[in-house]
């Protein structure tokens, strides 16, 4: 018997990769629990803490963000949607809430 596979490609960008390493672990389960949630369930994911769409990021370009948690310090995940029809996202940051730099994220 073999696995279904996901209905939506997630995976991480170079930066996001080395960013995930260095997290607590209770953070890391639950980057992992978000990264399940968008492969199966798909960009838009309202019940995480935050969520919403990233505004300023272009015309064509569909960036979006949440919480990983509620206390201090705050760790945030901003993933992008590279294309909906093919369903191919990359997650372009995971890291605290006050280090995250929105504008410089591309």
């Amino acid at each position: 018997m073999t696995e279904a596979s996901s209905p939506w490609a997630v995976d991480f960008t170079g930066p996001s990769k080395k960013q995930k390493e260095n997290l607590p672990e209770d953070i890391y389960s639950l980057l992992l629990a978000l990264k399940t949630a968008l492969e199966w369930k798909g960009p838009e994911r309202k019940e995480w803490p935050h969520y919403g769409k990233l505004a300023g990021k272009g015309k064509n370009q569909d960036y979006r963000h949440c919480h990983l948690n509620n206390n201090r310090p705050v760790y945030v995940v901003v993933w992008k949607v590279v294309d909906m029809a093919v369903q191919v996202m990359e997650i372009r940051y995971v890291g605290t809430h006050e280090n995250a730099d929105y504008r410089r994220i591309h």
